[in-house]
């Protein structure tokens, strides 16, 4: 640790670089919502006209400044773009660049998301209740350890390739969905047998809305039962991990709301048609509805349910931001019913594709428990990598 220098971030890195962007330049735009929580890949941008906002190029990092994305672990690291390009995201970005010489740009990721560093940065935040942000000169300011340049890549070496695992694992789960999904309509939608009925979707498994228990009764909480909310779902074919989640006591109050594992969920409030599969026995809150479905009908109805977007925000009610779709219309929503020998070839190719989501999910948790054990003890020196260059 002799070598290691205590040091502010802005004698080795750049914060909010400064870059040339035309007004009305069409450029990848990488808006706040785009960020998954805690994840370092960009999956995807859109092109607008430029008009204003923070700016950056490959191997730049962006962290969330306002509240909640910082909190939610609005992070990333650039690295869609060719070389060159500048691209632009929201004013409520800070750009943290490499300075040669000095810093690693994989480091300076790991670094912002750090505990130390997220930890500085969020109880910094100031402004009014909703809309704090951090300051710059706070990040600019803050002090950490600084290993020497190749102990700086070697760290970051160790935390990449678990992340591009990681990435690699999601990727594969993005092609497996994408192909069942494909199949679904090929067989159901597009060659569908004119002779198959429409039956209401509560045939095919019993509907369940969730409900959130007493609030009165804290020992209601914190358990061992995923308690699945909106928020949980983004992003998700299988829900393992939830914010909020429910004590054996808080499960049983309301045990008629109990999920089994891999039953079908469907936001139907204000975000509607969000839909997934729970990982282990969950319940849900008031604002979801789910079917425990027929065994040989889970993976048809969780196609159908994810082809349906349309068709729920048509029968939802209520303004543009309040939608609702009740239990009872949601109850009511017409499925064709296909014959068991087609159901049974479809389930047969299908089944395989959602045991090896499963499966890759399983996985993604473990490595990213590693990843974020490993990250703190990298980045204090608690735990050094060996056989690095100096």
């Amino acid at each position: 640790m002799s070598e290691w220098k205590e040091i502010s971030l802005e004698k080795v890195a750049e914060v909010n670089p400064t870059e040339r962007l035309p007004k009305g330049t069409l450029a990848k735009k990488i808006a706040m919502e785009i960020l998954q929580p805690f994840t370092k890949k960009i999956v995807s941008y859109t092109i607008e006209e430029y008009s204003g906002g923070t700016k950056f190029r490959n191997g730049d990092t962006i962290v969330a400044r306002i509240t909640p994305s910082l909190e939610n672990g609005k992070t990333a690291f650039v690295d869609i773009l060719d070389e060159d390009e500048i691209a632009f995201g929201s004013t409520e970005f800070i750009v943290l660049r490499e300075k040669a010489g000095e810093s690693d740009k994989q480091f300076l990721y790991y670094l912002s998301i750090s505990p130390d560093f997220r930890d500085v940065a969020i109880l910094s935040m100031t402004g009014s209740s909703g809309r704090q942000r951090v300051q710059t000169d706070v990040v600019k300011q803050h002090l950490f350890l600084l290993p020497s340049l190749p102990e700086q890549r070697a760290i970051a070496s160790v935390l990449s390739s678990l992340d591009d695992k990681i990435d690699l694992l999601h990727r594969q789960n993005a092609t497996l969905e994408k192909m069942a999904e494909t199949l679904f309509r090929e067989w159901f939608v597009e060659k569908g047998n004119p002779e198959w009925e429409e039956r209401p979707l509560s045939e095919f498994g019993q509907i369940i809305c969730g409900k959130t228990p007493s609030k009165k009764k804290p020992e209601y909480f914190d358990g061992e039962y995923p308690f699945i909310k909106i928020p949980d779902m983004h992003g998700k074919t299988f829900v393992f991990d939830t914010q909020d989640s429910l004590s054996e006591e808080g499960f049983l109050s309301q045990k008629n709301k109990a999920l089994p594992a891999k039953s079908i969920n469907v936001s139907c409030i204000a975000t509607v048609g969000l839909v997934t599969m729970n990982a282990f026995p969950s319940q849900t809150n008031q604002q979801i509805n789910s079917v425990i479905p027929d065994d040989e009908y889970r993976y048809y109805l969780y196609c159908e349910m994810k082809n349906s977007y349309d068709i729920l925000h048509a029968m939802a009610s209520g303004g543009t931001a309040t939608l609702n779709l009740n239990t009872g219309n949601f109850s009511k929503i017409p499925v064709l019913q296909p014959d068991g020998e087609t159901i049974d070839r479809f389930n047969e190719i299908v089944s395989p594709m959602f045991d090896k989501v499963f499966e890759n999910q399983t996985q993604i948790r473990t490595l990213t428990a590693l990843r974020d054990t490993l990250l703190p003890k990298l980045m204090s020196g608690e735990v050094r990598v060996k056989n690095f260059e100096l």
